[in-house]
């Protein structure tokens, strides 16, 4: 499989129901755990940093219920969450964004720190950076824009040719939970290229897909639900829906059904894999991640060999985090055991980590599918890689001097 990661390690600290974790991501890779272990949190915590760069750090606080219930609850009472992503570029370019954002009463919040550093090894050209200390920027580029207290600086950078691949990176990843009765709605055209997390907007983002691309979808649906042979947006005056062509017994034509006479499953799929081939490549427009909760909902278990096989198809060309807890989906020998991280709650606090090294084995041997022990409730997540206490406080969020790294000449404080 070709190297289409784009986040490649997520180091996390107090959100929601994670205290700590420090996990590898890799171009597929599934979140497995029970009901409620926490797989949705972990995915939110990445859609959170694309809401606040989309819209607004208040907008993503708020919609959250605010920042009370953001930052994770527990006897130590902690203040703030921190988040630390560090990733790879088109063109050789790596780096990483952190940032910690304290809560202050009553219900309110501010940006504590925020760091950014982008490099490009290949071409051992010169890099650059930001650092953000309760609203004193430290950086590497010559004229830079201030920084408040409410809003994330990358926001600000982002009109600076060093951080805007960075920005347009972070800001154009998917996440999705599809909602069928939204789909069936009539929709608005709208000139967006990226699929919204409910799936309002599919019409627009299925007329905007070339035709080649738009037939590869057609082609992974027809296994999907047998009998659909195509799909087409149907305007309805300032509005639009989707037209589906079905064979029907007795008559050698398929006939045109919409989207209002479709069943949730087929919606879901369509849905589900306009998402995953979304988006034209080239490095501005593309949508590097998708994250998508339980995708096996409303498909027949028959289905989720050709699931799989999307998912692994989209993922030669993003980066795709599937959470999940189907063994339907996951009965494959070939599967890639690096790509399961096990979630599991204790005493309210979510822990997720490679799985453990005796299911490691007996999946390498295979012995067995990650289905199987799925079935059996034995994909764990391995202690050695899980963060006590003691560790959290030890996790690398920020790089604080920049040590051994090449960044422009200009440093600037403002």
């Amino acid at each position: 499989m070709k190297d289409s990661t784009f986040i490649t390690r997520v180091v996390l600290k107090n959100y929601k129901s994670i205290a700590a974790c420090d996990v590898q991501l890799r171009p597929l890779t599934f979140l497995v755990g029970r009901n409620g272990s926490g797989k949705s949190n972990f995915l939110d915590a990445l859609r959170f940093v694309a809401d606040a760069l989309n819209s607004s750090l208040d907008h993503a606080i708020r919609d959250r219920g605010g920042i009370n219930d953001v930052r994770r609850r527990s006897r130590g009472h902690p203040n703030h969450f921190s988040m630390r992503l560090e990733f790879t570029l088109p063109e050789g370019f790596t780096g990483h964004y952190a940032f910690r954002i304290s809560s202050r009463r009553p219900g309110g919040y501010e940006v504590q720190t925020e760091e950014c550093g982008i490099q490009n090894e290949r071409c051992l050209t010169p890099g650059a950076y930001f650092r953000v200390d309760n609203g004193t920027v430290d950086t590497s580029v010559k004229m830079a824009p201030a920084a408040a207290p409410d809003r994330l600086y990358l926001v600000n950078a982002s009109g600076l040719p060093e951080f805007r691949p960075v920005y347009d990176a972070f800001s154009r990843m998917g996440f999705y939970s599809l909602n069928p009765d939204k789909i069936r709605e009539l929709q608005a055209p709208e000139p967006g290229s990226v699929l919204s997390r409910d799936g309002s907007n599919l019409t627009s983002v299925l007329a905007q897909l070339s035709p080649a691309v738009k037939k590869h979808v057609e082609e992974y649906l027809a296994v999907v639900v047998p009998g659909v042979h195509a799909v087409d947006v149907k305007g309805f005056g300032p509005k639009e829906t989707l037209e589906f062509r079905q064979d029907v017994a007795g008559d050698k034509h398929p006939w045109r059904f919409l989207a209002d006479n479709m069943s949730d499953g087929t919606l879901r799929a369509l849905g589900i894999l306009v998402a995953l081939f979304q988006g034209k490549h080239d490095t501005q427009q593309r949508v590097p991640l998708v994250g998508i909760e339980e995708p096996e909902i409303a498909l027949h278990p028959a289905a989720s060999g050709v699931l799989l096989d999307g998912l692994r198809d989209a993922a030669h060309r993003i980066q795709v985090i599937v959470s999940s807890h189907s063994p339907d989906l996951l009965d494959d020998k070939d599967l890639d055991v690096d790509s399961i991280l096990a979630v599991e709650v204790h005493l309210g606090n979510t822990i997720l980590a490679p799985i453990d090294n005796a299911s490691r084995s007996v999946l390498r041997d295979k012995l067995f599918t990650m289905g199987e022990l799925l079935r059996c409730d034995q994909l764990q997540p391995d202690p050695l890689s899980v963060i006590s206490d003691e560790k959290a406080k030890q996790l690398p969020l920020f790089d604080f001097k920049f040590k051994n790294r090449k960044f422009n000449s200009g440093k600037n404080k403002r």
